[in-house]
């Protein structure tokens, strides 16, 4: 069974102007989302190069040769500049472009124009450079973990090395003089353009659609005062630490915090409470599970760490703390006491921790605050040793949070 190649050509017109429609609506529906509204305008053009392209013989060459295949580079170039956008950089729609004008221009002198195996090297070129710099893009913003990435990248890869094999392939197969629609390499770049609609049509959408539902989990996880994790976030991150490791818990109070909000109001006091976070945060180890159980009280997990090794972390944050000043309020003072349990079995409960630590926090207050105190010693626990320079740099560069 042999396909009608201009019937192909038609199925790929409407399935890449389907897939523009839907791009354009998912972006009426999340304008922030800029990238949407890119691809759905690369894909209207792709739509419309891929007609022209069908319409071989029956429109002028001016329009089927040069014009639609500077329109089928251009789409390109557009998937690429929305790709850009997805990962929160510039457009860039001049260089989006300019593998059209550079084929428009190129078709303006006779030697390419008449060269078939030129015109094929120098579209697949730039046709697979805008889809291995979409691929790159993608790999580079791998920091933001999205499902969809990784297929993304591999679709827009593999799409280059198919238009990058056409360029030896052009050399080395011998080419038809006319390039009419009966050509085998026309039904290709139909069947492979009408497959890569579909598929970059999908997985962009899931990109999307992963990016909005991540950004909603983080925001349902994170407390909106400080920007560190809520108390149903720490709760949840702390159980899983402790099902697979021992951890050491820090339970922080602000000491007399109520008496800064009296004194100073509601707005400093909350600046406080972002500034004991900026404090702390760069203290921590990279592997804790740092979040505000509520009011002036924070929490911490330390994966792996006995109650020593974790009362030293505490002491190095209530030095950071007491050093904290601040030019307009030279008489604010920030002091900070902590509590420390461990467990040191796997599978630990969370809920026996947290009493140990706030009976040491409990015993740290009563001892005069401002100190750590362990859950397994009775005695203070209270550093001799000046803050680190970790420590010192941190609370100079904290100074502005209050303002």
């Amino acid at each position: 069974m042999r396909l009608d190649l201009t019937t192909l050509f038609l199925m790929t017109v409407a399935v890449t102007f389907t897939a523009g429609v839907l791009f354009l609506l998912s972006w009426s529906q999340t304008r922030r989302e800029r990238s949407l509204a890119v691809w759905g305008i690369a894909h209207l053009v792709g739509s419309l190069a891929s007609l022209m392209l069908a319409l071989r013989d029956q429109i002028p060459d001016s329009l089927s040769i040069g014009l639609a295949n500077a329109l089928m580079i251009g789409a390109y170039g557009l998937i690429w500049s929305g790709v850009r956008a997805f990962e929160g950089r510039r457009l860039r729609l001049g260089w989006a472009l300019a593998g059209g004008t550079v084929w428009l221009v190129a078709c303006l002198i006779p030697p390419f124009y008449g060269s078939l195996v030129a015109r094929v090297v120098l579209a697949s070129t730039l046709a697979g450079l805008y889809c291995a710099s979409g691929g790159l893009m993608i790999w580079r913003g791998r920091g933001e973990p999205l499902v969809s990435r990784y297929p993304a990248l591999v679709l827009l890869a593999s799409y280059a090395v198919l238009y990058w094999i056409r360029v030896p392939l052009a050399f080395a197969l011998p080419l038809p003089a006319s390039v009419a629609i009966a050509s085998p390499w026309f039904a290709i770049l139909c069947f492979t353009g009408t497959l890569y609609s579909v598929a970059i049509a999908f997985v962009f959408m899931a990109l999307t659609k992963e990016r909005a539902e991540r950004e909603q989990r983080l925001a349902a996880e994170t407390d909106a005062l400080t920007g560190i994790a809520n108390r149903r976030a720490l709760v949840a991150g702390a159980e899983r630490h402790l099902a697979v490791a021992p951890a050491a818990l820090l339970l922080f109070d602000l000491d007399r915090f109520k008496a800064i909000n009296d004194r100073y109001g509601h707005s400093v006091g909350d600046a406080v409470l972002a500034a004991f976070c900026t404090i702390a945060a760069p203290l921590l180890p990279p592997e804790a599970v740092f979040g505000r159980m509520g009011g002036e009280e924070f929490a911490c997990l330390l994966p792996r760490l006995d109650e020593r090794a974790a009362a030293r972390v505490g002491e190095r944050v209530r030095a950071a703390v007491a050093g904290f000043d601040h030019p307009d309020y030279p008489d604010l003072a920030m002091r900070v006491s902590v509590g420390v349990a461990a467990e040191s079995q796997i599978g630990g409960s969370l809920d026996y921790l947290l009493r140990r630590a706030d009976d040491a926090l409990y015993r740290a207050k009563h001892a005069g605050r401002d100190r750590v105190v362990t859950a397994g010693d009775d005695p203070l626990l209270r550093a001799e040793a000046e803050p680190d320079a970790v420590a010192l740099s941190t609370v100079h560069t904290v100074r502005s949070v209050t303002r």
